[in-house]
Order: structure tokens, then sequence, then C-alpha cells
């Protein structure tokens, strides 16, 4: 197969987005289900803290403080001191032993969980892609590819980040060791060490590229994976290299619209490109070249329509899926906004004591507001956070319902603590009719998805039926960001601007 083949093969299954980028909204979904662990060490901690009365005595303190360094501070090192001494005992009334222990499991237990879904969800993925290029369905091959290959791909990335150390590790100590005895030849060492660096950990990338592929492909384990992968580089160094520069174009094109946008702060835009066209459109390209090494791709054909005419459709599907889950399950909206408006009402009450040390302004936040950009970031974000709390909800609901906690407790912060509140309702009011719904229906859809997968997990469910769950899933998440685009619309060009001359 060449890169024009792959190209096209890769476009041909993205032409059908329902039956593989379900996977792929596994890539926002799993920093959700992560922080999940995070909410729940912070909890622990704040209990502590709360049972022992040591928060009690800090928001004493605090209150009896200023906080603010003095003037002389910024000039005077011995003042500087004096306040890092008189602030010291207020924050050592919080970070005690305890508090920092705690803290400490918890971000182990982050990193742990975070690299393990990591490998699940590139599991699924490319257990999708390699369905989809056989022209079979690619939501119920994620699914048990998921459960098949996680714990193979978790070792060869295990292993890759080994080698990687221990090649710079080695070439580190080897120009440690020369410097001592003579600088200049260590500075021509390190001309020397640099491109055989680089290629070393090109070729390193390249074999475990493809050996996470070669284990999907092959079925195969671990080290069967990396000989595959060996085997294919060795004899298809040219579809290797197309496949790394094809890899190289598209993230310098992402990279430009990183650039591009990072001028008004749109950053988020290039987030859902990653997980909807990047990182899709490179799997089944190295799919696809592996693939036909193997002899195991049979890729479909694109649809005959238009591109437009399906996209519109597309969206009306969306659309129309949407309104109908809203139909089907309104006990699951009434979930999802009471523990959205739970967590508002915790958000408002817990920051009552920090009143008058910290405080929020809506007109800062929109001092240099540029209505196009906003309403890029706007959208792109709000979607993201609303198909990673749909698709985090697939871990036994759990998820969706800390997003949707965590999301009211924040606006119940930054609402209690608005200096103008009335700025604040009037600038939230014409976007938020919209956008607040729609993030409802998401926790609902996280909810909804929760069950089937603990119904599928109890044996009571098919995975073909699971999978239908998930497919429907993507085209409810296609509707909500038809909302959201529009609530950002609104966000960008009208709330900031309609009620000035009112207020």
């Amino acid at each position: 197969m060449d890169a024009a083949t792959a190209l096209k093969s890769a476009a041909a299954v993205l032409h059908r987005p329902a039956d593989i980028l379900p996977a792929y909204f596994l890539t926002p979904a799993v920093p959700a289900i992560t922080r999940v662990v995070a909410f729940f060490g912070l909890a622990f901690a704040y209990l502590y803290l709360e049972t022992t009365g040591r928060l009690a005595r800090f928001r004493a303190e605090l209150a009896a403080r200023d906080l603010e360094p003095p003037p002389a501070a910024e000039t005077d090192p011995e003042a500087f001191d004096a306040w890092v001494r008189e602030v010291t005992p207020l924050v050592e009334t919080v970070v005690t032993p305890t508090t920092v222990a705690i803290l400490a499991v918890t971000l182990l237990a982050t990193v742990v969980v975070s690299v393990v879904l990591a490998a699940v969800a590139a599991a699924a993925q490319l257990s999708a892609s390699h369905a989809r290029l056989r022209s079979e369905r690619g939501t119920t091959a994620a699914l048990r590819g998921a459960r098949r290959h996680w714990l193979s791909i978790l070792g060869l990335r295990v292993l890759e980040t080994a080698l990687w150390l221990l090649v710079l590790a080695g070439v580190g100590l080897v120009v440690g060791v020369v410097s001592l005895v003579s600088t200049l030849v260590a500075a021509l060492v390190v001309l020397a060490a640099i491109p055989m660096t680089v290629g070393l950990l090109v070729v390193i990338r390249l074999t475990f590229v493809f050996a996470t592929v070669a284990v999907v492909v092959d079925d195969a384990s671990f080290g069967d994976g990396v000989r595959g992968a060996i085997g294919f580089l060795t004899t298809n160094p040219m579809a290797a290299g197309a496949y790394a520069l094809i890899a190289l174009g598209g993230l310098l094109a992402l990279g430009a619209v990183a650039g591009a946008l990072a001028v008004g702060g749109a950053g988020a835009l290039v987030g859902v490109l990653g997980f909807v066209l990047l990182s899709p459109g490179l799997d089944l390209v190295k799919t696809g070249f592996y693939g036909d090494y193997r002899g195991t791709v049979d890729p479909p054909s694109v649809p005959e329509a238009p591109t437009s005419q399906r996209l519109k459709a597309g969206l009306y599907r969306g659309v129309g899926e949407m309104f109908a889950f809203v139909r089907r399950h309104p006990l699951l909206q009434v979930v999802s906004l009471s523990v959205a408006v739970g967590g508002f009402a915790v958000g408002w009450v817990a920051v009552e004591p920090f009143l008058g040390t910290a405080s929020t302004s809506i007109a800062e936040r929109l001092a240099d507001h540029d209505p196009l950009f906003a309403a890029i970031e706007f959208g792109a974000n709000n979607w993201t956070v609303a198909v990673s709390t749909a698709f985090a909800g697939l871990v036994l609901a759990l998820p969706a319902a800390v997003a949707l906690f965590f999301n009211g407790f924040v606006f119940g912060v930054v609402t209690r603590t608005e200096e103008t509140l009335p700025e604040l309702l009037a600038f939230v009011a014409p976007h938020g009719v919209i956008e607040i719904p729609a993030f409802v229906v998401a926790g609902a859809l996280g909810l909804s998805l929760g069950g089937a997968g603990w119904l599928t997990a109890r044996g009571r469910m098919s995975v073909d039926a699971l999978a239908d769950s998930l497919e429907r899933a993507f085209w409810v998440a296609v509707g909500l960001g038809v909302l959201l685009f529009i609530a950002a619309v609104i966000e960008g060009f009208v709330s900031p601007y309609y009620y000035q001359p009112f207020l």
C-alpha cells in the first residue's frame, strides 16, 4: 500500500464517523475519568482538615490577616522575609504531613490511572481502526479490543519510555564524563551526539508506533508486537518513512493552526481537531500500512453522496437524536440537573468563609474580549467538556456525575464571589439558556452510558448492544455540538455587549 492509498482508505473510513469516532471520544474522556481520583483525594484532604479543626483555624487566621505583601517587600529582602515568616504559620495550619501524604497518594494514583486508561483508549482506537479498514464494525471491535489488548499496549509504552530515558541518560553520562577532561571535546561530542540521538529516538518511536499496531492486527502479545514491528520496518522502510512524513506534516499543520489561534486565545479548537481528525487519521494510516503488510485490510469505499450533503444530513441527524434522547430519558435529565444544582449550592456555601478575601469579576475577564476568537474558544471548549462528560460516564456513570457536580460547584463559587452579580447574570443569560441545558443533556448521556456499561459488565447486555448505545451517543454529541456552537456565537458576539447600556 502506498501513501496515497493509505490516505484514501483513512478518508473513506472517516466518511462514516459514527463507527470510528466514538472510540476517539475516549481521548478527552480519559482526563475526565482521572479527575475523579483527584476529586476524591481533595475531598478526603478537606474532610481531614475540617474534622481536625485545622480548616476552621485557617479561616479565622485568614480573616484576621492581610496577605498582601507590604510595599517594601518588593525592594527590601528583609521586609519580604519578615512577611514570609508571618504567613508561614498560616500555611502550616493546612499543609501538614497528613495532607501532604494524602495529596502525594492522590497524585500517584491519578498518574497511574491516567496511564492505564490511555492504554485502554489506544487499544480501543486501534482495534476500531483495524476493523473499519476490514469493512467490519468498528465500535464493537473497539470494545473487545480495549479489553483484549490494553495490557500489551501499556507494556509497550512503559518499555518505550524506559528506552528513551536510557538513551538520554547514556548520552548525558558520556557528555558529563568527557566534560571533566575537556570542555572543547565535550562540545564536539554534543554536536556529534545530537543527530545520532535524534535518529535513535526516531527509530525507537517508529518501532513502538508499529508495535502497538502489530499487537492489534496480529492479535499478538507484547513481545510478538515488537518483533512484528521490526519485521515491518526492515521490509517496508518506504511505508514507515511515508507514515513518518504524514505524521510530521499533520503535527506541523496542527501546530500552525495552534499558532494562528493562540494569538486570539482559541486553543481549544486544536484539541478538537486532534481527537476528531488527526489522531484517527494517523491511526488509520499506520494501521493501513501494517495491515496491508499482513494482508488483513480491505478498506471501504467512499460514499457517493457529496461531502456537504452528508455533513448536513449528519448535523440534522445529530439534532434529532439529541431531542429523541431527551424525550426517552426525562428522569436522567432531572437527575443530571439535580447533581449540577447540588454542586452549585455546595460551591455557593463553601466559599462563604472566603468572601472579602477572594473575588471574581466578569468585567475583568472580558477586558480583552475578541468576539470571533472567543466564540471559537467557547464552542470548542464547551463541546470538548460535553463529549468528555458523556463518554467518561461509560465507567459506571461516576465520572459524569463528578463532572456535573464540579462544574456546578465552580459556577456557584464564581457567582457568589462576583463583584457585580447583575452584570454576570446579564452576561450568562443569552447563551446560558442554550449552554446549560446542553451540559445537562451531556451529563444525562454520561449517566445513560454508565448504566449500559454496568449492564454489559454484569452480562445483562451484549457488547453489540453497548456498541449501539455508543453510536447513538455519538449522534447525540453531534447534536450537542450544534447547540453549543450556537451558544458560543451568542456568547462571543452578543452576551458581552447587549446589556451595557442598561447596567
